[in-house]
């Protein structure tokens, strides 16, 4: 017996051979491209510095994916205070780091999927054993993807998010 994992895309049609659990950014909203020529801004595939007045984490938000057992992510940017920025950084290869307190910080992602925006919403971000990124835990709001976080989604809604990620028109300018 064969256990297909892909699905058929009801946008374009074809077959994709693997449903996507996970997506990720590779820089927060607010970065551009031009700041990787400045002294004062870093971009690496953890942490983020604009400008040396703007500190970000990468990190990711969990969902349960009900009556699977399986966890869809999204890889997102948390900006943190200098001094929650400064703890993280230098605790991030330190064994034990994941008894750290949450630090507060704000979405800095934008998931376009969702209305209204994800950006600026409130969150816990926390440590976890080295070399896993952080959990991004949502303020439990009535946005749909602080619900989603907290209620789980089912595997006809993580194939609805892989079509609109795969055919998504949006300008992220």
């Amino acid at each position: 017996m064969t256990s297909d994992r892909g699905f058929t895309c009801s946008c374009c049609g074809q077959h994709h051979a693997e449903l996507p659990t996970n997506y990720s950014t590779t820089a927060p909203y607010a970065w551009d491209p031009s700041f990787a020529e400045t002294s004062d801004c870093l971009l690496s595939s953890d942490q983020c510095v604009i400008k040396a007045q703007h500190y970000f984490v990468k990190g990711l938000i969990e969902i349960p994916v009900i009556g699977t057992g399986d966890v869809f992510s999204w890889g997102v940017w948390v900006s943190l205070s200098r001094e929650n920025f400064a703890r993280a950084a230098d605790l991030w290869d330190s064994p034990g780091r994941e008894s750290e307190e949450p630090y507060f910080g704000w979405l800095t992602t934008d998931l376009s999927i969702y209305s209204p925006s994800t950006i600026n919403l409130k969150t816990n971000l926390h440590t976890r054993p080295v070399g896993q990124r952080p959990l991004v835990e949502l303020e439990p709001t009535d946005h749909p993807l602080a619900v989603e976080q907290r209620t789980g989604i089912t595997r006809d809604r993580v194939r609805e998010i892989a079509e609109a990620v795969l055919h998504s028109t949006r300008d992220r300018s």
